[in-house]
């Protein structure tokens, strides 16, 4: 069962203007200032004419191609689909009036990760107009979470695979838990269950290993969680996307330390050429 509790949230979609009136008391202030807060982290919106086109030497760069004439527009823009994703976190106000966050372990059926933990989402289809479109569908799809259900707050920085797929977070807050019945696509999704958003700030439960890719180490953050649900390990991309909402969140660094770049800064280092 998802932990119960009761949040209204604003939205940062262009049809609602601003904040639901007079649905906010008691400890729900805190989330409405998170709101607040994550609003002006939502970058601008994705521009259909984004293309994305590939090097050989210089591996893959995003464009903004604002009135060029591309002669094949849709073969363009599906290549910039293939590419892309968007996962949900989806956060809500829990018992104890702490902040958690909704996760899967994927089903055992699937050829690609089959038992990991995941946040809902998935790759970009045609008839998604954005990032946020596109896990609110995945969740919809995976866990039976209804749209209406969830208000999008922010949109975080995109984050890069290990096969260099731009995977965007989106944030959206559930304004009533109690509504949500999951229902779970059992070809997609094993389990669901949720854990506290601050645990991935804490050095309880936290791990870390150094992996190789590319010729280049990078330290890879581990977390072990257990609930009546069973003993999950929350790792890999899952784990760096949920201690940077965390960081974003909660405005303060994890008080683990660690010598080697995680995954992200490596990516990062290396599109900037600033590595040593």
């Amino acid at each position: 069962m998802i932990n119960r509790a009761c949040i209204t949230v604003p939205s940062t979609c262009m049809e609602n203007d601003g904040f639901k009136k007079g649905m906010f008391c008691g400890s729900q202030l805190t989330l409405q200032k998170i709101a607040e807060q994550l609003q002006f982290l939502t970058p601008p919106r994705v521009n259909t004419m984004e293309v994305e086109h590939f090097d050989d030497n210089n591996g893959s760069k995003l464009e903004i191609m604002e009135s060029v004439a591309v002669e094949n527009d849709e073969f363009c823009l599906e290549n910039w689909r293939k590419k892309r994703a968007a996962v949900l976190i989806c956060l809500f106000e829990g018992n104890e009036g702490e902040l958690r966050v909704i996760l899967t372990k994927r089903s055992m059926k699937l050829s690609s990760h089959p038992g990991d933990v995941a946040l809902p989402g998935g790759k970009m289809e045609e008839g998604d107009v954005d990032d946020s479109a596109t896990a609110l569908r995945e969740a919809m799809e995976e866990i039976g979470l209804d749209p209406h259900l969830v208000q999008v707050v922010a949109n975080l920085e995109p984050f890069i695979s290990q096969r260099q797929l731009k995977v965007v977070p989106v944030v959206g807050l559930l304004a009533r838990v109690e509504d949500f019945k999951p229902v779970l696509n059992t070809d997609e999704v094993d389990t669901i269950f949720d854990v506290p958003l601050e645990m991935f700030l804490k050095e309880e439960n936290h791990r870390w290993e150094e992996k190789e890719w590319m010729g280049w180490n990078y330290c890879l953050h581990l977390f072990d969680f257990e609930s009546e649900k069973g003993v999950f390990l929350i790792w890999g991309l899952t784990a760096s996307i949920l201690i940077e909402t965390a960081s974003v969140i909660y405005q303060r660094s994890p008080s683990f330390e660690h010598h080697l770049r995680d995954f992200q800064q490596l990516q990062k280092a290396l599109n900037n050429n600033s590595i040593a």
